[in-house]
């Protein structure tokens, strides 16, 4: 993946060094990044962004390579790196404000109140491709679970929790650890453990977040996703407006905007959106559990220039969620989007 603007690439450890340093480095990194996986998934629901994630995670590993022969084995090897990934966190929270929604940052917009305001791209939650954070081949139970851990919005609800607070959740209510295993990587107390857990759970109580479930992608909505990327494709609104529940919500970081409603989403597409007409959409990677697209519009110079990944939240058979994530340089590397369609 190519790094995004401003971001370092991953760097991990050539094989010549680890050669010549094997006697300093006991663990072998094959085993260390055997993890990375779920560490770059347990950093991304930390952090609320894909690229912090994979730095996170990227850094612990580094971490746990550099001091292999600080490992006593007093706790399994997963144990020791999770503890690692948490400090790496713990660190990257302490200069960082809270990532959010548009949903969260000003009351909901009509086409007509469009501004064109914007946020930095380190005030949102970002999506995540699901094969960066999920072992799409795991137990279908499983990964049901998983989707559901990594859903836009509870992954922002979590942003809402002191940093402690949000890792002794994730690691318990997610991650299935246990009160006294996480009392031993946070070095607290398994009182202090139950106590951040009860304020946590109350904090999400308090944000309503929704417990629908995320499983796979069903016969009846790829159908309705496929005629849905057909209709966009033709700039058929009318049609895309059959397909929206009745309190669909759109957003488009790093737009401070967002909308409500089908009739609102409709005045958009033929109003301030037209742009994305004769563009075109492309399937992209899975997102936080969801369908996603990527979009292009028509480019002057010739083809078709990135626009959006496009992340849709389904319930049923309508979709309740169109979320546009206009960062296009760093996202549609990492969905592995091409970066300009030919005509």
């Amino acid at each position: 993946m190519s790094p995004g603007p401003g971001r370092r690439p991953t760097v991990v450890p050539t094989v010549e060094s680890r050669a010549v340093a094997v006697t300093e480095h006991p663990i072998p990194l094959e085993d260390i990044d055997a993890h990375r996986r779920e560490l770059t998934a347990y950093c991304y629901r930390m952090l609320g962004s894909a690229f912090e994630a994979e730095d996170a995670a990227q850094e612990a590993i580094l971490r746990a390579w550099r001091n292999g022969a600080t490992f006593e084995g007093r706790s399994s090897l997963r144990s020791w790196l999770y503890k690692i990934a948490t400090n790496v966190c713990l660190d990257m929270l302490r200069s960082s404000q809270r990532r959010a929604r548009p949903m969260e940052t000003r009351p909901v917009g009509t086409p007509d109140s469009f501004d064109g305001a914007q946020r930095p791209e380190h005030a949102w939650v970002t999506p995540v491709p699901d094969e960066r954070v999920l072992d799409l081949d795991g137990d279908p139970a499983e990964v049901a679970a998983a989707r559901e851990s990594i859903r836009l919005a509870f992954v922002t609800a979590l942003q809402h929790l002191p940093a402690r607070q949000r890792a002794a959740l994730i690691l318990c209510e997610v991650l299935r650890w246990q009160a006294t295993e996480v009392a031993d990587l946070l070095e607290t107390s398994v009182a202090s453990v139950n106590s951040a857990l009860q304020r946590a759970r109350a904090t999400l109580a308090d944000l309503q977040v929704s417990d629908a479930p995320v499983g796979a992608v069903t016969a009846e909505q790829r159908a309705m996703v496929e005629r849905y990327a057909d209709a966009f494709a033709r700039y058929d609104v009318a049609t895309i407006v059959t397909m929206l529940h009745d309190d669909v919500v759109m957003s488009m970081p790093p737009y401070d905007f967002w909308l409500q409603g089908p009739a609102h989403m409709a005045q958009w597409f033929l109003g301030p959106g037209i742009g994305c007409r004769d563009g075109r959409i492309v399937p992209a990677l899975a997102a936080n559990g969801c369908v996603a697209f990527g979009t292009y519009r028509i480019d002057p110079e010739g083809g078709y220039f990135p626009w959006s990944v496009q992340v849709l939240e389904l319930d049923g058979e309508r979709i309740v969620g169109h979320h546009n994530f206009l960062d296009t340089d760093a996202l549609f590397p990492l969905f592995g989007l091409p970066a300009h369609l030919d005509s």
